[in-house]
Order: structure tokens, then C-alpha cells, then sequence
């Protein structure tokens, strides 16, 4: 990657942070517990808790997803950035802009 890509790919890595964190703030409003004070009925209380627990999941993706995100913008201005984990070749610029955090090439992510 040239030095043009990088800096338009460090500014996006800074917008789907602050994009991922304020989304993680909107998730955790919305797995508050389910109290039982609530008269919402029993199906819809059970439909309440099932609702709850797939939010909890994407929640912990969208943390997990932030994390690599900070740590690609930390590690972008090293010189192996870009490059594959596995088989060392450089990651495709497309696979780079669509998925910042991404540490493998397309062939050896699917494997």
C-alpha cells in the first residue's frame, strides 16, 4: 500500500471506531435486565429475555470487532502492517478497506 492508502485507511479505521463505540453504547442501553415488575405478559417477557441474550451476543462481537480495530490503527504505522500472518504475503488493499483489522490474506483466512 502507498502512502495515500494508508492514510485513507487509518481515517476509516478512526470513523468505524467511534462508529463501533457509539454503537456499544446503544447495544448496552439495550440489554438492561428484564424486570419482572413489568407487566408485559409472560410471552412477551420470554420474547423480551430471547431478544436480550442475541443483543448480549452482538455486543460482544462489536467489542471484540473494536479491539482489533484499535489495534490495527495502533499497528498501521508499522512496516509489516499489511502483511499476512501466515504466508507473509501483503494482504489485498480491497480485503484491507473492506475489513481494517484483518491480519490474514483471503486464502489463508479460509482455511
Amino acid at each position: 500500500m502507498d502512502l495515500e492508502e494508508l492514510k485513507s485507511l487509518k481515517k476509516k479505521i478512526i470513523e468505524l471506531i467511534a462508529k463501533s463505540e457509539k454503537d456499544i453504547l446503544d447495544m448496552e442501553n439495550m440489554t438492561a435486565p428484564v424486570t419482572p415488575e413489568n407487566s408485559i405478559g409472560r410471552i412477551s417477557r420470554m420474547d423480551a429475555i430471547n431478544n436480550k441474550s442475541v443483543m448480549e451476543a452482538a455486543l460482544r462481537n462489536k467489542k471484540a470487532k473494536l479491539g482489533k480495530l484499535r489495534m490495527a490503527l495502533k499497528n498501521i504505522e508499522l512496516e509489516d502492517f499489511g502483511i499476512c500472518q501466515n504466508c507473509k504475503n501483503p494482504i489485498q488493499a480491497k480485503r484491507l478497506i473492506f475489513m481494517p483489522e484483518s491480519t490474514k490474506c483471503i486464502r489463508c483466512a479460509g482455511r
